[in-house]
């Protein structure tokens, strides 16, 4: 929507840090802790709304600030809510992985908060959080590597992670 490409991730994170979420608010997909549930559609549909509804009126936008507000929204409620389910659940470590582990906002709002809460929060260094996808490739290569190969139609069991 924002015309920056795929993955939108990283573009999003160094513009973000050009502008001021305060200039460009989003709303909180699911926002109480009370729901652990999430989902980014809403967000999503959000930018889509302010970004047409700006263009209807002739407004403009300043695209750093779009994608700090942007960056706000997502950043608030994974750390909101992971941190809620750690306590619900009586969790003290939390691993942050994939993608999205990379994001510079994501990872300082995790360690500060974690601090706050007295959580022991993981983070790779930057290198190690790719794509899910890549992860899983890997996983299965690994697998494959150890004969562990099962037909299309298996039933899941939990002896089939990955070192175990």
């Amino acid at each position: 929507m924002l015309g920056l490409g795929y993955p939108g991730g990283p573009v999003i994170d160094r513009l973000a840090g050009e502008g001021d979420p305060e200039r460009a608010p989003f709303p909180l997909p699911y926002p109480t802790c009370e729901d652990l549930n999430f989902s980014f559609s809403g967000i999503k549909t959000a930018l889509l709304y302010y970004l047409r509804d700006r263009e209807a009126d002739g407004r403009a936008w300043h695209v750093p600030d779009v994608a700090a507000g942007f960056q706000q929204a997502i950043v608030d409620v994974l750390v909101e809510k992971t941190l809620a389910a750690a306590r619900r659940c009586g969790v003290r470590d939390v691993v942050v992985t994939g993608g999205v582990a990379a994001n510079s906002k994501l990872r300082a709002r995790f360690e500060t908060r974690g601090r706050e809460e007295g959580i022991a929060v993981l983070i790779p260094p930057v290198r190690y959080c790719t794509d899910n996808g890549a992860m899983i490739a890997v996983a299965g290569a690994r697998l494959v590597r150890e004969g562990r190969i099962a037909s299309l139609d298996f039933e899941p069991r939990a002896d089939w992670v990955v070192g175990g």
